[in-house]
């Protein structure tokens, strides 16, 4: 599929740049987060020029605040990215995804109860699957996959239709409000109510 896109790299990531929208309420959050010394990192399938790029656009200078680990772009053997095919994805590592996220998130989630940071990580799709079981809680988006697998493997979620829902849920735990396992159980009792957008049974 990407080597069907021979546009010249610099053309690709002005369109992208054009046509992708923000979920309003990130930047409520990244405010908030950085208000509040608590890092947000992308961790994506995506190549790094790219989510830098749109970041940027969405977010302004801030954008330079958020750490991205993602793939890479590369040119191709005697070509520059700027020519007409002359541009490829460099995997992050040799997973089936080309990015295991659960790789970066590990070396954190090891380390000792007094040092270790609680994780949230917000997810919607099959490239989410290994990250899942590596964070404290998860955010799962309404409506996709990724809930009946975290029903299956066990894994900490709740659900999120867009960023507020995020903020809201996050403010909540800093501020001693509720736990992450409080948390998580509202995520589980959604999916059963079926109102996380899917029929309620995990398959």
């Amino acid at each position: 599929m990407m080597d069907s896109v021979t546009r010249p790299f610099p053309e690709c990531i002005d369109y992208l740049v054009k046509n992708i929208k923000l979920d309003p309420y990130f930047n409520e959050y990244l405010q908030w987060a950085l208000a509040n010394d608590i890092p947000t990192v992308i961790v994506s399938s995506g190549m790094h020029p790219i989510i830098k790029a749109i970041m940027k656009n969405l977010v302004g200078e801030n954008a330079d605040k958020i750490d991205i680990i993602s793939n890479e772009v590369e040119a191709r053997p005697g070509k520059t990215i700027d020519q007409e095919g002359g541009w490829q994805i460099k995997y992050h590592d040799d997973s089936g995804f080309g990015h295991d996220k659960s790789i970066c998130i590990r070396p954190y989630a090891k380390l000792p109860a007094d040092k270790r940071p609680t994780m949230f990580y917000a997810g919607d799709g099959v490239s989410d699957l290994s990250a899942a079981s590596e964070t404290d809680l998860l955010f799962a988006k309404k409506g996709h996959d990724l809930i009946q697998y975290c029903v299956k493997q066990n894994t900490p979620f709740t659900v999120f239709s867009d960023w507020s829902d995020i903020l809201k849920k996050v403010k909540e735990i800093v501020a001693g409000e509720i736990t992450v396992k409080d948390a998580a159980r509202e995520g589980y009792e959604s999916y059963q109510k079926g109102k996380a957008g899917l029929n309620g049974h995990a398959k």
